[in-house]
């Protein structure tokens, strides 16, 4: 089977030669900028929609909705190579006209639109959902760290007034060092080498020996301590660590006596503002000396731990949805492949 029945709208549009959908219309753009972009179909679910921008129309008897998935999986890569040009691509119906299609009859397209359709709403409800939780946290930490929603204790009482120090006041610090590279006998050994794109991870790319760490400048880390990305593309990312290891130059160590999670939580509240104020246009590195002054507020240690306890039920909360969300695009994606091979 072939597709027939496809238009192209022009680029100009006026009113009288605007192409108005009609349900089940199946889209392809006539233009773009790359081969694997252009070759995306999308189907229209209600007309009377304008249809402008140079795009190809298929108008067809069989399942719009099916079409579009058999589209963008069994026949994206063979819409891609019908694509033609440099700077930009085009896509013509003539093209389209001459794939060919193996597709079920219409009852059975019907049955693979609606489940396929139901898991996308799935996701996409899934989706909004880790979305929501996420700015609800950062509108969270907005009033926790300016004090707007204060956490009572046991009693109902009110905790001690908050008082703001400069990190280096409460806390101790060390960056790492790398090995030598051109030493073999440093490297491959047991010892996880963290670097700043690492941070948080619960293994590493790299490792070393207990000969490359003790010739070196590397230090080790504990599982719990807080580590701050100084530059690099990674600048300004943080993270607990969740495992013991050796940190290169472009991490620092931060170890205080406030809760450590309520610490990572304030710094990474705190991260944009900190990179707009000692990174010119994103450009240039933090220092131990910057993150060392900074001004952190220390509540006491029980309203420490009340912030960090809630902080990480969102956190929880919001993982537990994000994996659901991965899972479900994996099963999608599954099935796919054994719908189309």
């Amino acid at each position: 089977t072939g597709l027939e029945g496809i238009e192209r709208t022009q680029g100009c549009l006026c009113v009288t030669s605007v192409v108005l959908s009609e349900i089940n219309d199946v889209i392809i753009p006539a233009s773009g900028e790359t081969q694997i972009d252009i070759a995306t179909a999308s189907c229209v679910q209600v007309s009377g929609v304008a249809l402008g921008g140079d795009l190809n129309i298929i108008k067809s008897q069989e399942n719009g909705v099916f079409l579009t998935y058999y589209l963008n999986n069994q026949k994206k890569l063979d819409i891609a190579k019908l694509a033609q040009g440099n700077s930009v691509v085009h896509l013509y119906s003539s093209q389209l006209k001459q794939l060919d299609l193996n597709l079920p009859d219409k009852k059975e397209q019907t049955k693979i639109a609606n489940f396929l359709t139901a898991v996308d709403e799935k996701i996409t409800q899934l989706t909004q959902k880790t979305e929501l939780l996420a700015q609800y946290k950062k509108g969270v930490m907005q009033q926790i760290f300016s004090q707007e929603l204060r956490f009572k204790d046991e009693d109902g009482r009110e905790f001690p007034e908050w008082v703001e120090k400069e990190l280096r006041e409460i806390g101790s610090f060390f960056s790492g060092g790398t090995p030598l590279t051109t030493r073999k006998d440093f490297y491959d050994g047991e010892i996880p080498f963290i670097k700043s794109g690492e941070l948080g991870l619960n293994s590493t790319a790299q490792y070393i020996t207990e000969l490359g760490l003790k010739n070196s400048s590397a230090k080790m880390v504990n599982i719990g301590d807080l580590l701050y990305a100084l530059y690099g593309a990674t600048s300004g990312e943080l993270a607990i660590s969740k495992i013991e290891g050796a940190i290169n130059q472009a991490i620092l160590c931060i170890r205080t006596n406030l809760n450590t999670y309520f610490l990572y939580s304030y710094l990474l509240f705190k991260k944009q503002s900190i990179l707009q104020s000692y990174l010119q246009g994103g450009q240039g590195n933090l220092s131990a000396e910057i993150i060392k002054s900074l001004d952190v507020p220390t509540p006491s240690l029980k309203e420490q731990t009340k912030i960090a306890n809630f902080l990480t039920a969102l956190d929880e909360k919001f993982t537990q949805n994000q994996s659901q969300l991965n899972a479900l695009k994996q099963y999608k994606q599954g099935l796919l492949q054994q719908m189309f091979v």
